[in-house]
């Protein structure tokens, strides 16, 4: 391994650019990407460009951003007390008082809820957006883990027709060698058949896989919302990542770092913090005040205090006597915390059993590319190279070396689906788990020098 793996660098940075802008400049943009690249091994430069691109242009991680932004208003409403009240009065009919008649009144007042209330009411609506906070996380999670696995199959796509190509090539050289002999009147003419045959059906499986391109690459555009049709370059390697961290550290971080966990733990304490606003309710709002009378002068005489305006503080309650709609709102608060964190018990079951599964693929993965890699990839080499000699000394047949070059054919193909199979399986991991995996990465390619028809090790000196 070559280079040590900095994709949650980039993550963070996507997640950056997505809670800071949505629209960048275009010289943001292109910064954006190249900070996301920097120090990231080759093989994972352009993924990490698509990643880019899917965190832009998604409209519905855009949705559920701009959702958690509102969300975020709620908590300065929740925690502000009730506009004052303001009241005016005009007598129709003037009061007579000793001190002159009153014509009108003017009152200021202000509500305050039981002390406590409105700081649980602000604690609720953080907690809320903090559960929209996590449910754009998740999103972003799906949308990557989705370009991902369309790229780790398009790199897939890439090497396999490649692979196809070289096998091609060296099924005309091997033709090439049976039609020398057929000249020599050392094999009959059926041997040329055979490889013919051989080739037509390599150059079938090649025009197949050609023509895969297409939905492949629509696949990748459509993870990243782009139009379909928009040309994608095919990927030079399949990479290759292994991890040092173990089972244990992987399931146990499900449950510290998944954000659709965290969501339902949000909501659960945002409902409990509901719960204590209500109890709270059970106690009595409050509302202080004052008026003022405007009247005239008295009519008659001059009194004391005669035509002063009289000034009255005030102090208005509540009467918490309706006690059942108290109570279900305290019962309705209650069972939502159980309900969530019932759903955060069955998820965290569920994310850990799809952990199981990917450990499962990701280790059989990496079990089948060292299988082919370092024991049946060399042998089917060998076997090739071995049949042809015998071919030439006439003790095999062209259809001894069909079934070689095809057993060879797909050992390669294994091979590179083994690689798209672990990289696709680490994607399905981080998503599961909440976050990059550190990982040991490098590209991967068959050696060309190993499966080049122009270069191949099979290939005798001279040819017959």
């Amino acid at each position: 391994m070559t280079a040590r793996l900095s994709v949650g660098r980039a993550t963070w940075l996507i997640t950056a650019i997505l809670l800071a802008v949505w629209a960048p400049p275009a010289g943001a943009g292109e910064d954006a990407a190249g900070n996301a690249t920097r120090g990231i091994a080759p093989c994972l430069a352009t993924l990490n460009s698509y990643l880019v691109a899917a965190a832009d242009n998604n409209a519905e991680l855009r949705a559920a951003f701009d959702e958690w932004r509102a969300a975020q208003q709620t908590a300065p409403q929740a925690s502000s007390l009730p506009d004052p009240r303001l009241t005016y009065g005009y007598y129709i009919q003037p009061v007579e008082t000793r001190t002159g008649p009153q014509r009108q009144r003017f009152g200021l007042s202000q509500g305050f809820p039981w002390f406590g209330t409105l700081s649980a009411k602000e604690r609720e609506a953080v907690l809320k957006a903090d559960a929209r906070r996590a449910r754009f996380e998740s999103l972003r999670l799906k949308v990557f883990r989705d370009v991902k696995d369309a790229y780790y199959e398009y790199a897939y796509l890439a090497q396999a027709i490649g692979v196809t190509e070289e096998n091609i090539e060296l099924t005309r050289y091997l033709e090439e060698v049976v039609t020398a002999r057929y000249k020599a009147n050392l094999t009959p003419y059926s041997e040329v058949i055979k490889l013919q045959v051989s080739l037509g059906k390599l150059e079938d499986r090649l025009a197949s896989l050609k023509d895969l391109r297409s939905p492949v690459a629509a696949r990748l555009n459509a993870a990243m919302n782009r139009p379909v049709t928009q040309p994608v370059p095919l990927p030079e390697e399949i990479p290759v990542m292994t991890t040092s961290m173990t089972d244990k550290e992987l399931l146990q971080g499900i449950l510290e770092k998944n954000p659709a966990l965290d969501e339902y733990r949000a909501l659960a304490k945002a409902s409990e913090a509901r719960r204590e606003a209500a109890e709270l309710n059970y106690y009595p709002g409050f509302a202080v005040g004052v008026e003022t009378i405007l009247q005239d002068s008295a009519r008659d005489g001059d009194p004391i205090n005669n035509g002063e305006n009289p000034l009255v503080a005030t102090l208005s309650v509540n009467l918490p006597i309706w006690q059942e709609p108290r109570d279900a709102a305290v019962r309705q608060a209650e069972l939502d915390k159980s309900a969530w964190r019932q759903r955060m018990i069955s998820a965290g079951d569920s994310l850990s059993r799809s952990m199981q599964l990917a450990l499962y693929g990701y280790r059989d993965a990496g079990r089948r590319m060292e299988l082919y890699h370092d024991a049946l990839l060399p042998k089917a080499e060998q076997g090739l190279g071995a049949t042809l000699e015998a071919f030439q000394a006439g003790e095999a047949s062209a259809l001894d070396l069909v079934d070689a070059e095809r057993s060879l054919l797909e050992f390669e193909l294994a091979y590179l689906r083994a690689l798209a199979d672990q990289a696709q399986r680490m994607a399905e991991m981080e998503a599961i788990l909440g976050e990059e995996i550190p990982c040991d990465v490098h590209g991967a390619a068959l050696d060309t020098s190993r499966t080049s028809g122009r270069d191949r090790s099979v290939r005798p000196k001279d040819k017959p």
